[in-house]
């Protein structure tokens, strides 16, 4: 599987409690796509959202927000771990 780091420019009013809520959502439908969300970064000030995630293919890790809570990334893009 490919390792993703996906990117939402800017979530108009979310909050931390928000960012936690979706995450949780993310864990519960992942499995129906063969997705492991790793973790999630949260810049409250801009509204920006980064997810690592582990999937098949980018459009696995879309469907899994998308089903989740409907906040569909602005880039999915693949990553390799740096040393």
């Amino acid at each position: 599987m490919a390792l993703y780091m996906d990117v939402h420019h800017r979530v108009e009013g979310l909050t931390k409690e928000g960012v936690e809520h979706a995450h949780a959502r993310d864990l519960e439908v992942q499995g129906k796509y063969g997705v492991d969300y790793k973790q999630y970064w949260f810049d409250e000030p801009s509204g920006k959202v980064f997810c690592l995630v582990e999937a098949p293919n980018k459009e696995a890790a879309a469907n899994v927000h998308r089903e989740a809570h409907g906040l569909v990334a602005d880039e999915i893009n693949e990553v390799r771990a740096g040393v």
